[in-house]
C-alpha cells in the first residue's frame, strides 16, 4: 500500500514537467511530459518498495462467487443446527413480497453465514444480536421477519430465502437458472405435467421443492455437474438419496406418490411447473 497525498506529492511532480505556451487570443497551452512524469512516479513512489503477492494472505470473494457448499458444510461442522419452523417460513414468505425485500434478506444470512464458517457461534443467539454485537455490523440489521430467527436457523434460512428469491424473480418475468446447463432444462411433456399436479394436489411437499432447488443452486449449476449427476436419473432418487446424505427423513408421500418418470434432465422445468402450480392452487383457495 502507498500512501500519498495529491496536492502534496504528485501536483508538484506533474506540474515541474508542464511547458505551457499562450498564443494570442487562444487559451493557455499545456504540454505534459509523460514519460518523465511516469519516471519520477516510479522513482519516487515503486523504486525500492518490496513487491507483496498474494500468496499466504487472505483475499476477499465476491458473495457471488462463493462456493456455498463448502459455507454450508462449515457451518454445519461449527453450529449446531436446526430447521426453521413451518410457522415461521410461512411468515417469512408473506411478510417477504418483493424481489428486493427477498434479496435484503438472503444478504444479511449470507453475511452470517461466511463469519459462521469461519468462527462458529452460539446457536440460540439472535440473528440481529450476532450481527449488531459480535461482527459490529450496525448496518447489516435483519429485516424484520428475521428478528426472531437465530444462528441455529441460518442455513434453513438460506435455503428457504434462495428459493423465495428464485420465485420472485418467476414473477417479475427473469429466468432463475439463466446459465444452468442445458442438460437439467428438459421440456415436460403433458403427462408429467399431469402428474405432478396430481402429486401437489394431494400434498403440500414444501421441503421436497426446497431440497429440489437446493440441488439445482449447489450442484446442478455447475458446468460439469452431468459428470456427478447424469440428466438420465430419476429426479426423486437423486433427490432422497441427496437429502439421505445430509441425514435427513425424506417424507412418506414423497417416497410413495412423486412421479417416479421425471428424470434429473427436467429439474428445472418441474420445480418451475410444480412452483407455479402451488401458487395459482393457492390462490384459488384464497
Amino acid at each position: 500500500m502507498i500512501r500519498y497525498e495529491l496536492a502534496k506529492d504528485l501536483m508538484p511532480l506533474v506540474l515541474a514537467n508542464t511547458q505551457y505556451s499562450i498564443e494570442p487570443g487562444r487559451k493557455t497551452l499545456h504540454q505534459y511530459d509523460l514519460a518523465k512524469i511516469q519516471q519520477q512516479v516510479l522513482t519516487h513512489f515503486l523504486q525500492g518498495r518490496p513487491i507483496i503477492t498474494f500468496q499466504g494472505l487472505p483475499t476477499l470473494v465476491n458473495r457471488h462467487d462463493r462456493d456455498y457448499v463448502i459455507i454450508l458444510k462449515d457451518v454445519k461442522d461449527k453450529v449446531k443446527l436446526e430447521a426453521v419452523q413451518s410457522l415461521t417460513s410461512t411468515c417469512l414468505a408473506a411478510e417477504l413480497r418483493s424481489y428486493s425485500e427477498v434479496c435484503d434478506a438472503l444478504s444479511t444470512v449470507e453475511v452470517a453465514l461466511g463469519f459462521l464458517a469461519m468462527t462458529g457461534g452460539v446457536p440460540h443467539m439472535l440473528l440481529a444480536g450476532y450481527l449488531e454485537e459480535v461482527l459490529r455490523m450496525q448496518d447489516q440489521t435483519p429485516p424484520h421477519a428475521l428478528s426472531m430467527c437465530r444462528l441455529m436457523h441460518c442455513v434453513a434460512l438460506w435455503q428457504l430465502l434462495t428459493s423465495l428469491k428464485s420465485q420472485n424473480m418467476m414473477r417479475i418475468k427473469r429466468d432463475p437458472f439463466a446459465g444452468f446447463p442445458a442438460e437439467y432444462k428438459q421440456a415436460l411433456g403433458d403427462e408429467d405435467r399431469r402428474l405432478l399436479s396430481s402429486f401437489f394436489s394431494k400434498t403440500v411437499a414444501d421441503g421436497f421443492l426446497l431440497e429440489i432447488h437446493e440441488l439445482l443452486q449447489l450442484e446442478l449449476k455447475k458446468p460439469a455437474a452431468h459428470h456427478d449427476f447424469s440428466p438420465q436419473w430419476g429426479l426423486k432418487d437423486t433427490v432422497v438419496a441427496y437429502m439421505e446424505r445430509k441425514d435427513l427423513d425424506v417424507w412418506p408421500e414423497v417416497e410413495e406418490l412423486f412421479p417416479q418418470q421425471i428424470s434429473l434432465a427436467q429439474a428445472v422445468e418441474a420445480w418451475k411447473f410444480s412452483v407455479a402450480f402451488k401458487q395459482g392452487h393457492s390462490d384459488q383457495r384464497s
